[in-house]
């Protein structure tokens, strides 16, 4: 099968050895994804503001694939303080409220960043036809 991947430039990619999405026939597999901007945390403090700048680098990576929002079947999201998980899930809900995939949210210890509080995997499936 044709393997297809997306990557964003992040320096990290090369030297840990990852791409950011990958497509393998009908599945779309989404890398942990953080609310790093040009090596800077986007929305430092701000749980929406750092779960909304995810979901928009997850939407564009599955866009680069051929896939959508709407083709998530699951997402992860790692948060550093589930009392603000009000916050994580208004965001969630902003891009998921009516495909409503599976999700897990779990509180972690650190990130790779003090500043990051959100971390974001997800996996999406393509019917053939498409």
């Amino acid at each position: 099968m044709e393997r297809k991947q997306v990557f964003t430039g992040s320096p990290w990619e090369s030297s840990v050895g990852y791409c950011r999405a990958l497509r393998i026939g009908d599945r779309i597999e989404v890398a942990g994804t953080t609310a790093m901007r040009n090596g800077e945390v986007a929305f430092a403090g701000n749980p929406y503001g750092q779960t909304k700048f995810i979901l928009q680098t997850i939407e564009q990576a599955l866009k680069e694939l051929g896939a959508g929002m709407n083709h998530v079947v699951r997402t992860r999201m790692y948060v550093t303080d589930i009392s603000q998980w009000e916050e994580y899930g208004r965001a969630h809900g902003e891009f998921f409220r009516d495909i409503q995939p599976v999700a897990t949210m779990v509180e972690v210890k650190a990130l790779i960043d003090p500043q990051l509080l959100i971390e974001i995997e997800a996996e999406a499936f393509i019917p053939q036809s498409v």
